[in-house]
């Protein structure tokens, strides 16, 4: 690994026995207590991820959904904390649409983090589970000072959430967004956290705030029951993985996209890309090609697993791999299609501790505050998960009752030889997988450190395969791409690109590294 930092950043790797690195400056402190309060890795996690609720509402709320790894014991568990569609939703509901809604009741999964926020506690917390509340119940109830990025996102969620009248009630005060530097605070939040704590979330899902939200669906047209609500719970589910240049790279299983990483990183691996400049257009090339590759297979078949028609070994076949990866030519770019056999969005924090616990964690609503949804005098703000179904019938994916939906978010973590090596994420909808392999790929063929890894230019690539490149690519690299017949966007939004956190395991203590494209930072003792 090479501790050179070629790329403009303001940010430096953190160097700790125990570390934890959020993209809010105040959740991470929130971890950070919990460790200086003899909390484990899944205690500063979990703090930090329910502070978030509070202080980066732009991108995951008390109404969201999850997913972790967690390194204990010498072996890695996963968890899937995703809910399912409110049980009543049938097809028919939605055929007269061209596609699924993005607001309102009929975007609205059940809400799977609290849930998972129990179950990881239960299972790993050292500390008592209403401790992992303090920070956020103070950030909400006395205020806290709003970071320059989450200002501007909630600036921009203005307009899109305007008309929604207790949403502008909770979080437009005064009828505006708060600007950077001013104070939010919202004790409806601070009381509801409240009582998920006491409960251990009991209230969420059976309990008074189980029927503010039934109660909310039907009187705004909504599907979603007690019985929806109190029959959810987290799955703890085997990772799947790759093997990549003596590493494997593990993701969640499917409902989620973690398979297009996977796959990306299984046809990449039969090319060397050290034989290849940094960031030339050769190399930029082999990953664009091997992530449309993946994108193809994983928007064909990634459903809730219940309704798939292959499984990931089908997709992470060897032979498989390799004749897909026999597929892309040097010279020019291709547009492919799923050729696998048919048989018969977001917040990411990761945190480690000096006994060898690691944890990475993702928190979503996927689509800014989400679904635009806010419960009466609660502070739960909705996600809209229910956008990852489509109205292709007869696809895996289609959308229908007590379903899981197609999702975003998906946490990285990387062994080798059965050890620990990297818990990291690249939080950003359809950003995220290519994020991970282009992580991958800088750490581990070029041996950028994490934070230059973290630093460097992105590329992205979207569902119709158009490429975006980021700021610091060169033009000679981005015209030679374009010459072999790569697509690119005319225009696009900065924040496609995301935003990661890496905590990276050394002989002693971790390296942890934190995006710049965020308000956020790596901390430790």
């Amino acid at each position: 690994m090479h501790f050179n930092f070629p790329y403009p950043s303001q940010r430096m790797p953190l160097f700790a026995r125990n570390a934890v690195a959020t993209s809010q400056p105040l959740a991470a402190q929130a971890g950070l207590r919990m460790l200086l309060n003899g909390g484990n890795a899944v205690d500063a996690a979990l703090a930090a991820a329910i502070a978030l609720t509070v202080v980066e509402p732009t991108s995951n709320g008390l109404g969201s959904d999850a997913f972790a790894m967690v390194w204990d014991d010498d072996r890695l568990y996963g968890l899937n904390g995703s809910g399912r569609s409110p049980a009543l939703w049938r097809f028919e509901r939605f055929s007269e649409l061209s596609e699924m809604p993005l607001l309102g009741w009929d975007s609205v999964t059940v809400p799977g983090a609290v849930d998972a926020w129990v179950s990881l506690s239960e299972k790993f917390g050292r500390l008592p589970f209403e401790d992992l509340f303090a920070p956020a119940a103070q950030y909400a109830r006395a205020g806290f000072s709003v970071s320059h990025i989450t200002a501007h996102r909630w600036q921009e969620a203005e307009d899109a959430y305007r008309g929604l009248p207790e949403f502008g009630r909770t979080f437009l005060t005064g009828g505006r967004a708060p600007r950077a530097g001013e104070v939010f605070r919202c004790e409806d939040q601070a009381r509801t956290l409240e009582a998920i704590a006491e409960s251990r979330g009991e209230a969420f899902y059976r309990g008074e705030l189980a029927e503010r939200i039934a109660a909310c669906s039907k009187a705004e047209g909504g599907a979603m029951t007690p019985a929806d609500l109190a029959d959810h719970a987290s799955e703890w589910v085997d990772p799947v993985s790759v093997e990549y240049r003596g590493l494997r790279l593990h993701e969640i299983p499917p409902n989620g996209q973690g398979l297009a990483a996977l796959v990306a990183l299984g046809v990449l691996r039969h090319f060397d890309l050290q034989a290849y400049l940094l960031d030339s257009a050769d190399s930029i090339h082999l990953q664009i090609e091997a992530m449309k590759i993946a994108f193809a297979e994983v928007h064909r078949h990634v459903a809730d697993p219940g309704f798939m028609e292959v499984t990931p070994g089908d997709l992470l076949d060897e032979s498989f791999l390799e004749r897909r990866a026999g597929e892309i030519h040097m010279d020019r770019a291709a547009l492919p299609i799923s050729t696998a056999k048919v048989g018969g969005g977001t917040v990411y924090l990761t945190a480690a501790d000096e006994s060898g616990m690691m944890v990475s964690f993702i928190q979503s609503n996927y689509w800014g505050f989400g679904s635009g949804v806010v419960v009466p005098g609660t502070g739960i703000s909705l996600q809209n998960r229910g956008c990852g179904f489509n109205l292709k019938k007869g696809h895996p994916n289609c959308v229908d009752g007590g379903k899981r939906p197609y999702h975003t978010m998906i946490p990285a973590f990387v062994t080798r030889d059965g050890a620990p090596v990297m818990s990291f994420g690249v939080m950003g909808a359809h950003m995220q997988p290519q994020g991970h392999v282009q992580m991958m790929v800088r750490i581990f063929d070029y041996l950028q450190n994490p934070q230059t890894a973290l630093d460097a230019p992105r590329w992205h690539v979207d569902e119709a395969f158009r490429v975006s490149l980021e700021a610091g690519f060169s033009a000679g690299a981005a015209a030679e791409l374009e010459r072999r017949g790569h697509r690119f966007m005319d225009d696009f939004d900065t924040s496609l690109f995301g935003g990661g956190q890496i905590v990276y395991r050394l002989e002693e203590g971790y390296c942890a590294a934190s995006d710049p494209r965020k308000d956020g930072q790596a901390v430790g003792v």
